[in-house]
């Protein structure tokens, strides 16, 4: 397969470098969230060099598309977005901030149309969602835990909508979770406006059934929704109407996670389990490998604008040979992550990686 793409990877070095070469995810888009204005071109996009480790020689070869995006916050979206752009940022968002000012939301947007530029975007209202740990619904009630309702999500994702329809910006819409969610993406989509949406891995396989007697290692944001949800997501990636899967990687410590549901520090380790777990919904559907391996390769790729994420001539020789009937036991000595927590441990995935080709080099061999 080609190097994949992860649209949603939050890396914080240690092991995390040595989880992309392994996996051969070469275009990693970081959510690294910027506090205050970016003050010159200097600061390094995306994923910052000294969050990955020395790689050896390809190592800068590696980590350049992974610079390409910053999650911009700011109280004047305008005054950098053209020089950063020129410095290689190749799209904007607001990372897990909550989106509160719509009216900065829409200058944001009318810039970025202007110009072209890309924005990213989570849907989620943070005053429908303040509090909350898990979803709104029978689990969270029985187990006493406040919740986010899915309607946190659908409202927010209508009034993103409709910025689009006013400025035409193109917006890709980040980790959905909701079935009415993905029915508002494909109408969208249906009327012709420029977006894209993804949904992490975790979302397609789980749901608020698995938080059993609170296992905090089903604390994410979003929260796992109903299973009604979860299959909606699944046939709607299926279909088309959500283009393409990512991690969701962001690995919690185990303090982090040593906690009362509640106040359990949201994420799971992702990105090493994203590859077998696509292969296991592409199975589920029953589609062609091709189809299933596009949608963290090529769809993607698409979504950036980039030339990776395919296999053709003149383009560029990152690959990943691996052995899809090879069965991998998820443990936390197993996982390269600094952050040893999953809601998948135990769990028995097929889908190993052989070989790392980066450039034409081999840089990785199991």
């Amino acid at each position: 397969m080609a190097a994949g793409i992860d649209h949603e990877l939050h890396a914080t070095g240690g092991g995390e470098g040595r989880q992309l070469i392994e996996q051969d995810f070469r275009t990693e888009i970081g959510r690294r969230q910027i506090e205050q204005p970016v003050p010159d071109q200097q600061l390094q996009l995306g994923v910052e060099r000294e969050d990955l480790p020395q790689l050896g020689a390809d190592s800068e070869g590696w980590i350049q598309s992974g610079r390409g995006v910053l999650r911009y916050v700011g109280d004047e979206p305008s005054t950098q977005m053209g020089e950063l752009a020129e410095a290689g940022c190749i799209a904007f968002s607001h990372a897990d901030r909550p989106l509160v000012d719509t009216q900065l939301l829409l200058r944001a947007m009318q810039y970025a149309a202007t110009f072209g530029h890309r924005v990213w975007l989570r849907p989620q209202d943070p005053h429908l969602a303040k509090g909350g740990v898990a979803h709104d619904g029978e689990v969270a009630t029985r187990l006493g835990l406040a919740g986010i309702p899915s309607f946190a999500e659908t409202i927010a994702l209508a009034a993103i909508l409709e910025l689009v329809r006013a400025t035409r910006a193109r917006v890709h819409v980040c980790r959905l979770s909701t079935a009415g969610a993905v029915e508002m993406m494909r109408r969208a989509k249906q009327e012709g406006l420029p977006v894209s949406c993804d949904v992490a891995i975790h979302h397609l396989h789980l749901c608020d059934m698995d938080l059993g007697y609170f296992d905090s290692h089903c604390r994410l944001e979003p929260p796992l929704r109903s299973q009604r949800d979860r299959d909606a997501l699944a046939r709607g990636l299926a279909e088309g109407a959500v283009d393409c899967l990512c991690s969701d990687h962001a690995p919690v410590d185990e303090d982090g996670k040593h906690l009362p549901f509640a106040e359990a520090e949201p994420g799971a380790t992702g990105l090493e389990l994203l590859l077998p777990l696509t292969l296991k919904w592409g199975a589920a559907y029953k589609l062609p490998l091709a189809a299933t391996l596009a949608r963290i390769t090529s769809d993607p790729a698409r979504i950036l604008g980039v030339a990776t994420g395919r296999i053709a001539t003149g383009a560029p020789a990152d690959l990943a040979l691996f052995d899809p009937g090879a069965a991998v036991r998820v443990t936390a000595e197993s996982l390269k992550s600094q952050g040893k927590n999953t809601p998948f441990l135990g769990y028995e995935l097929a889908g190993r990686v052989r070989y790392t080709v980066v450039a034409g080099n081999v840089v990785y061999e199991a």
